[in-house]
């Protein structure tokens, strides 16, 4: 392609006349020679490739790595974020479906497992802001992927949607999987306050009207009797937060059907209700195993028991020995706990010959139902004890099974055993045939079996 030649426009320009004025030519300072000296950034790169021998390329793949680091030691010297959304993300988790995102965890997809509840509306918003520059359609396609399969791109949203919602994010923490609901039974072992200190802290985050915070905790075996009784009141008058609308079917917003909306919203609202006297009754239970394990409420009721009959003495002209009197009650308290140890080792023995028994019969019971299945399957191999080359009715097979679970069910576990043995040891049909009938002609004997009601082998 030729260049275009553009037309050259003169212009006519006048020149004012140069002042000969006295005052002009004493404005005009004197010629005066000066060095000019190439400046400039462009000058400074020019002069670093010749200093260094580099090329174009070369200089901009030196400038780019130098950006690079110092963006490297810009991150580093940011705030830490204690690797907020970094969480490793598993093929399962990776695989979630949108569409079913009340079957997923949504800490989990902000990469918030860790902090769960405890994270701040600040974390989650880090977190998404994470997943969503690693994740990003756009970015899988970067990486080769297949940037139409933005799934989980959408739960990362959702997550956000749910999670940066207090309403929303309530309703899940309620019924977060990760809570351990489990209470310790009433009669556990080991440290009361090791063991229920931590349930009650678990509990309290619950709280209604009340911060978590000033709901009264446990406390240590030093409590006072005030803060003890305190403790018991506040907990058995305990509102919980927890709605379980997160369990709620979806009502079909697109259905004509009013009636199908109406029994929709009501049948949610019995289940949450339902749900709620569940875990208001789980509570109360809590509240109860404590305070009957409380060694606090012993003491404080053996303390009790002590000045009524003291009081009971003094009414009578009894002077009771303080001293002896503690004596007492310690002797006391100490065949008291020496035969609950002794009852509890009663009962882990009767649970362990209780769990003995059970393996056995379930062993026994496994070993009789492979018994019967192998008498049945013996006179299966025996062609149901017809004739060679004739095939057995369909009438005959059902009658010949119906008596075999008649007799198997009449035997005891021990003749079934020695009947199938019986059968194994021979490989004449007849002599089968001929242990079967003794078996049932025995339990006819024997009153088990109405007499009658064996038609093939008696």
């Amino acid at each position: 392609m030729s260049a275009v030649t553009q037309p050259i426009t003169q212009l006519e320009i006048s020149l004012p006349v140069a002042s000969t004025s006295s005052e002009g030519a004493k404005s005009l300072s004197k010629p005066v020679t000066r060095k000019l000296v190439p400046v400039g950034g462009a000058y400074a790169a020019h002069a670093s490739r010749q200093a260094n021998g580099r090329s174009f390329d070369e200089d901009d793949a030196l400038i780019r790595a130098e950006n690079e680091k110092r963006a490297e030691e810009e991150r580093r010297n940011q705030p830490e974020d204690d690797g907020v959304g970094e969480e490793p993300e598993s093929k399962e988790l990776l695989a979630s479906d949108p569409k079913n995102y009340k079957a997923l965890d949504m800490y989990a997809i902000l990469g918030l497992s860790n902090l769960r509840y405890k994270a701040t509306p600040d974390q989650i918003r880090l977190a998404h802001k994470k997943k969503i520059l690693r994740h990003h359609p756009d970015k899988k396609a970067g990486r080769g992927g297949d940037a139409n399969d933005d799934s989980f791109f959408k739960c990362v949203a959702k997550a956000l949607e749910i999670l940066d919602n207090p309403e929303r994010r309530r309703q899940f923490d309620s019924i977060d999987e990760s809570i351990d609901d489990k209470i310790p039974d009433v009669k556990f072992k080991g440290d009361f306050f090791a063991v229920y200190g931590p349930v009650f802290d678990r509990e309290a985050r619950f709280s209604d009207g009340v911060h978590p915070d000033q709901v009264p905790r446990l406390g240590g075996a030093d409590a006072p009797r005030d803060q003890v009784e305190e403790f018991y009141n506040a907990w058995y008058n305990f509102n919980s937060w927890r709605s379980f609308e997160w369990y709620d079917k979806e009502v079909n917003e697109g259905s004509e059907n009013r009636d199908d909306k109406r029994y929709t919203e009501k049948k949610n609202k019995s289940d949450r209700a339902q749900r709620k006297k569940e875990d208001n009754a789980r509570v109360r239970t809590l509240v109860d195993n404590a305070l009957a394990a409380d060694p606090r409420m012993k003491k404080f009721r053996q303390e009790d028991k002590a000045a009524r009959e003291a009081k009971k003495n003094k009414a009578k002209g009894i002077v009771s020995d303080p001293k002896k009197a503690q004596e007492e009650a310690a002797l006391k308290a100490a065949q008291e706990a020496a035969a609950k140890e002794e009852q509890a080792k009663k009962d882990a023995e009767n649970k362990a010959s209780k769990a003995t028994d059970k393996k056995a019969k379930e062993a026994a019971r496994k070993n009789l139902s492979k018994a019967k299945k192998a008498i049945k399957q013996i006179v299966t191999d025996a062609n149901y004890f017809q004739a060679p080359g004739s095939t057995a009715s369909a009438n005959v097979i059902e009658n010949q099974l119906n008596e075999l679970d008649l007799i198997a069910n009449g035997l005891e576990p021990e003749e079934t055993s020695e009947l199938k043995k019986t059968l194994d040891a021979t490989k004449d049909n007849e002599a089968k045939r001929a242990a079967i009938t003794n078996a049932a002609k025995k339990l006819v004997e024997v009153g088990k079996v109405e007499n009658g009601r064996f038609q093939q082998y008696i």
